[in-house]
């Protein structure tokens, strides 16, 4: 092209913008040049060129928006391609708790502040197809930080997505959502007696619209405690099976602001030693309730238990109210011929043993709670996956240092926990028996003389910004001793008070 002819191109196009020879909202490179080709100013083959070009400038400037990371903030720090099919984010939450309690049970209760928990890890996806988490948690005890989740998550089809690594069972919605989102500082009894974090591999999925499934086979041990031994350690070779279905009704029949949940869970473990000793903690986490004799462990001669878990779930919510209440019955039934509980040595002249008690036991425990978040956020936009586990966000946020003056989002609520755990009588609990010089006790220890625990939750909750909550319960406890067993004391009052700050 001459420069003559160059001259004319540009006078031209400044033409059509000025004389508006052509509609003023087509002002792109294309449309000017397709503009010109038909006014005879460009011939079709200059045109082309010039497209030609045009074409290799917009490639390049798609291929580097695609390979470009981007920062954002989405409720924390999340790095993401432009293109979207890579993600990575850094997660954690603290939790800082204080404890008052009354002097009605003694033992076990300290006025005190906790890190409840203090957890970090990191999680992401690649190619929108492989999700990853590993988050530790710095609170695990006195040998250190423990390796909480570790998994992938193949998403190849929505109706069967494959997990493995280090997770949660699929079993109990309370125990499956998160601790970040619970509506009392602490979850139920029933959850002490659920499969939790374990190592294994689960198909899961939703085969349709509001259900979801999940089957998973694990070590049935537990998670690592800092040392991987699974590979000669007989205590793993017994596995576990479980399972969860639910459905959500409300979302069948596109109601976007109701949830009407139903599920249920089973879980087998053959030869399990998950469980060495039951230990219930109070709601308030406090005295400990229901405390048994060690089990007797699993060794050359013994092949320990067989524990079957059943568990059922329901919620209702509608707008701003969400009744919610799970049941779950655990059988501990021993295998070879041998007791449960190990029985101590009698060495006392003075008063004969009292024996753990033979054969199979069971524990069942239930709770039913209602919330209410009183400034009118609606639950059913937290639900998702059969869970209540999504951040609940303020209508009307307060943070008056960046000029936002509302209330937040308030909520209150009540709940109500039973646990039965009558089988295990006189001989199998600590406290109503000597283990150390076989006898047998009535009174002379204020806990863990008990086998049936029920306990209410009043709690108020405050979210003034998404990341952020302040929470208070107050939480009695009743507990009724074991048959043949004197309790001097047997009530617990409790308040617990949290700040709470997660990403």
């Amino acid at each position: 092209m001459n420069g003559n002819k160059l001259r004319g191109v540009i006078a031209a196009v400044a033409g059509v913008m000025m004389f508006n020879a052509m509609p003023v909202m087509a002002d792109s490179t294309d449309d000017i040049l397709n503009a010109l080709i038909a006014k005879g100013v460009l011939t079709e083959e200059e045109g082309a060129l010039l497209q030609k070009g045009r074409t290799g400038e917009k490639e390049a400037a798609a291929k580097k928006k695609e390979s470009e990371i981007k920062a954002s903030f989405k409720d924390g720090i999340v790095f993401e391609s432009g293109d979207k099919q890579h993600k990575f984010s850094i997660n954690g939450r603290a939790q800082a708790d204080y404890r008052s309690f009354s002097d009605e049970v003694t033992n076990n209760q300290t006025d005190t502040w906790d890190i409840r928990r203090a957890y970090l890890g990191a999680k992401g996806s690649f190619y929108d197809t492989y999700d990853f988490e590993v988050t530790v948690n710095n609170t695990s005890g006195t040998n250190g930080p423990d390796l909480l989740y570790a998994y992938t998550n193949i998403r190849w089809w929505d109706q069967a997505q494959f997990k493995i690594g280090q997770f949660k069972q699929p079993f109990s919605m309370e125990e499956l959502g998160s601790s970040r989102f619970t509506n009392f500082t602490e979850r139920s009894l029933l959850t002490q007696l659920v499969p939790a974090v374990d190592r294994g591999a689960q198909v899961h999925g939703t085969p349709f619209k509001g259900a979801t499934y999940a089957l998973g086979y694990f070590n049935g041990v537990g998670i690592n405690r800092g040392t991987n031994v699974n590979d000669n350690n007989f205590l793993a070779d017994g596995k576990s099976v479980t399972g969860r279905v639910t459905v959500n009704i409300a979302e069948m029949l596109d109601n976007k602001e109701a949830v009407f949940h139903l599920g249920a869970a089973y879980s087998s473990t053959t030869d399990s030693d998950q469980v060495n000793a039951i230990d219930i903690r109070t709601e308030g986490r406090g005295t400990s309730t229901v405390k048994t004799e060690a089990f007797t462990g699993i060794s050359a001669t013994n092949s320990g238990y067989d524990l079957k878990r059943a568990g059922l779930e329901g919620a209702v919510a509608y707008g701003p109210v969400k009744f919610q209440s799970e049941w779950i019955r655990a059988e501990f039934d021993p295998v070879n011929g041998k007791p449960l509980i190990t029985k101590p040595a009698t060495t006392s002249p003075v008063a004969a043993a009292v024996p753990g008690t033979l054969g199979s036991k069971d524990i069942t425990a239930w709770y039913a709670a209602v919330n209410w978040m009183i400034t009118g956020e609606n639950y059913a936009d937290v639900y998702k996956g059969g869970l209540f586990s999504g951040r609940m966000k303020p209508k009307n946020e307060f943070d008056p240092k960046n000029g936002k003056s509302g209330w937040g989002a308030w909520e209150i609520g009540a709940r109500y926990s039973k646990l039965d755990a009558s089988d295990f009588q006189r001989g199998d609990l600590v406290s109503a028996y000597g283990a150390t010089t076989g006898v047998a006790k009535s009174g002379t220890s204020s806990q863990n003389k008990f086998n049936e625990v029920d306990a209410w939750t009043i709690g108020l909750k405050w979210i003034p910004s998404p990341n952020v909550r302040f929470m208070a319960n107050y939480v009695t406890t009743n507990m009724d001793c074991a048959a043949n067993v004197v309790c001097t004391e047997d009530k617990e009052k409790a308040v617990n008070l949290r700040t709470q700050i997660d990403f």
